[in-house]
């Protein structure tokens, strides 16, 4: 069965704490009817500091879609095969063995995706698949475990490699004054991480099971605005709410295993917000240490958007506390609402069994 593999995480060099990110708020937008509004907010998001691919008085700038799409391509070209690499070291692999890559951004474009570039650079194999995912935001790193699965239940003896590559800075955007737009100013950070999922052999989680689930009617609560300026966020105030209607597709999932949702071993999932943990304790009746994990990430990262859910595993692969056959969940949540979810049991046989 595929399993999951210690993913690998970097963050760049510049860092905003949350000091830094009100009194920001307090100088550029001293004026705004909704001030206090916003400072409480970004005080609540549980976000301590971020990194960013550039000093933030760069960010600020917004020198045009052009010239950030340039520095999304230099940047990632930059950052991303230190983290592959040694994502495939930790997975006991070479890039040769990879059978395909899943590439999951939201926060710049290119055409080819990167995944031609990595492939021609890196030492893979021609023949290597690609799958570019770009508009599943958040939820793409749950989207990109399960695609996974799916091709290694296809092909049994197949290696995936995912990579999730987030410069969310590089969505700034000066002249976007509502109260969420202000809000996420404070709340998403940058960061690359990548993982390989092994048809056979490995250490990590055994994947059993995915399932996604869309909250009807909801495709405009997490959008993307595209102008001449680039990606303009926009966030509905009914967003924090959503775990209301997604418990229940977790559990729904989970049942099809014959598992109760609320009584697992460890629970990996997007942490888009505070408010998203706390309810998803309430709704699936567990204590909040469950989510320790993502709760880490949301705090010394910020929202890192794809990258978090591959970031709290790897918090968990350095806490030694899983036994074999311990049961989990792994969710990403994004736009559409879209939840991709994933059901897996903790394997530690070393690389090479099956």
């Amino acid at each position: 069965m595929a399993v999951l593999c210690k993913p690998a995480i970097a963050v760049p060099e510049y860092i905003i704490t949350r000091d830094d990110t009100l009194e920001l708020a307090r100088q550029l937008h001293y004026d705004h009817l909704q001030l206090k509004k916003v400072l409480r907010l970004i005080e609540h998001t549980g976000v301590v500091r971020r990194h960013l691919i550039q000093p933030i008085d760069k960010v600020l700038e917004h020198p045009g879609f052009d010239a950030r799409s340039a520095v999304y391509e230099e940047e990632s070209k930059a950052r991303v095969p230190d983290v592959v690499r040694r994502a495939l070291d930790q997975a006991e692999l070479e890039s040769r063995d990879i059978d395909l890559i899943v590439y999951v951004s939201c926060t710049g474009f290119m055409m080819p995706a990167l995944t031609a570039w990595l492939i021609n650079t890196m030492g893979f194999r021609s023949e290597t698949r690609q799958i570019p995912i770009a508009q599943l935001g958040c939820a793409a790193g749950g989207a990109a475990i399960n695609r996974a699965h799916d091709f290694c239940r296809a092909y049994p003896d197949a290696n995936v490699l995912l990579v999730a590559c987030e410069f969310c800075s590089l969505c700034y955007q000066p002249t976007d004054l509502e109260v969420g737009s202000l809000l996420s100013n404070g709340l998403f950070g940058d960061a690359v991480a990548a993982a390989v999922v092994r048809g056979k052999g490995g250490t990590g989680v055994r994947l059993e099971r995915n399932g996604s689930y869309l909250i009807p009617n909801t495709e405009d609560w997490i959008s993307y605005a595209i102008r001449s300026t680039g990606f303009h966020f926009q966030l509905d105030k009914r967003v924090p709410g959503t775990m209301e209607p997604l418990a229940p597709a977790l559990r729904a999932v989970a049942e099809q295993q014959h598992w109760d949702a609320g009584d697992l071993d460890f629970y990996i999932v997007h942490a888009g917000g505070p408010r998203i943990l706390d309810d998803l304790c309430r709704f699936l009746e567990v204590p909040p240490e469950a989510f320790r994990f993502s709760r880490a990430t949301l705090t010394e990262y910020g929202n890192i958007a794809s990258a978090v859910v591959l970031d709290a595993l790897a918090r968990m692969f350095d806490e030694a506390s899983a036994r074999d056959g311990q049961r989990g969940l792994l969710a990403g949540f994004g736009p559409g609402i879209t939840a991709e979810m994933a059901l897996g049991t903790w394997s530690s046989g070393p690389a090479g069994e099956g």
